[in-house]
């Protein structure tokens, strides 16, 4: 973790860095907070399930940076007039997820007395991620209309990548509760990882993909609202603490982020 704020300070500095030097040619700046709710797709549950995916989710907190191309603070006044200017907008963030991951469905059901079904209830886990990184914001209207109030929504569709630093946290209550001895857990993956580790309390860091769809509304000439539907695509399948290699775990983890924000347009 103490890389990850290492990292992040960096991060912050070179951002700030790239801010002073849009200012300095006329470029405007926005801030922003956002909370929202994040449904984790991993190993945990039944794929394509939807009592697994309403049942693994968990919250997202995040701040956002802006840097508007259209509008210059320098002079309060709007700048060139490209079509690039217009309608698209460069957002940093800096956020955090957690979510609570347990075993839901068919193989988990009361009707199952087995050893293995016993395993699977009886293992939980917590998926708790920093993001870092940046997205490329494309609004289809013009972004001077909608700061003008000539609308009241301005969707836009997104897409970049974040650096993650993950902490995932791996329980069990079957047998002596020791996360290290594979019995605790699903025979099956143990008779398929040919050795290889298939849980892990092990943190790290990796790459994502993200791509979002959402609106904002305007609040007042200086404000915004917005909700964006989010997914995020993680290079890693250690996300969640678990990476077994049944035929039923084709993808690494991901999620999907439904977010709610503010919006503030700095002069």
């Amino acid at each position: 973790m103490t890389k990850y704020f290492k990292r992040s300070l960096i991060f912050l500095a070179f951002i700030f860095t790239i801010q002073n030097s849009y200012s300095q040619l006329g470029i405007s700046h926005e801030i922003g907070v956002f909370v929202g709710s994040v449904a984790f797709k991993s190993d945990f549950g039944v794929r394509n399930d939807f009592g697994t995916n309403a049942g693994n989710t968990g919250i997202a907190l995040g701040i956002v940076h802006y840097i508007n191309f259209a509008y210059r603070a320098d002079c309060n006044c709007y700048s060139t007039d490209t079509y690039f200017n217009d309608h698209f907008k460069l957002r940093s963030e800096i956020s955090w997820n957690k979510t609570e991951l347990e075993h839901i469905g068919e193989w988990v059901d009361n009707s199952r007395q087995s050893e293995e079904a016993n395993q699977l209830r009886a293992h939980t886990g917590e998926a708790q991620n920093w993001d870092i990184g940046m997205q490329l914001e494309y609004f289809p209207l013009s972004i001077r209309a909608f700061s003008a109030g000539v609308y009241s929504f301005a969707p836009f569709i997104a897409a970049g990548a974040h650096l993650v630093s993950y902490q995932p946290n791996v329980k069990t209550t079957f047998g002596d509760g020791n996360v290290n001895n594979n019995d605790n857990f699903y025979n099956f993956w143990d008779d398929v990882a040919n050795g290889e580790p298939f849980v892990s309390v092990d943190g790290g860091s990796t790459w994502s993909f993200v791509a979002s769809i959402g609106t904002r509304y305007k609040l007042s000439i200086l404000s915004d609202l917005f909700v964006e539907l989010r997914g995020q695509y993680y290079f890693n399948d250690f996300i969640d603490g678990l990476n077994h290699n049944l035929p039923s775990n084709k993808d690494n983890d991901w999620n999907v982020w439904l977010n709610f924000g503010y919006i503030y347009y700095l002069d």
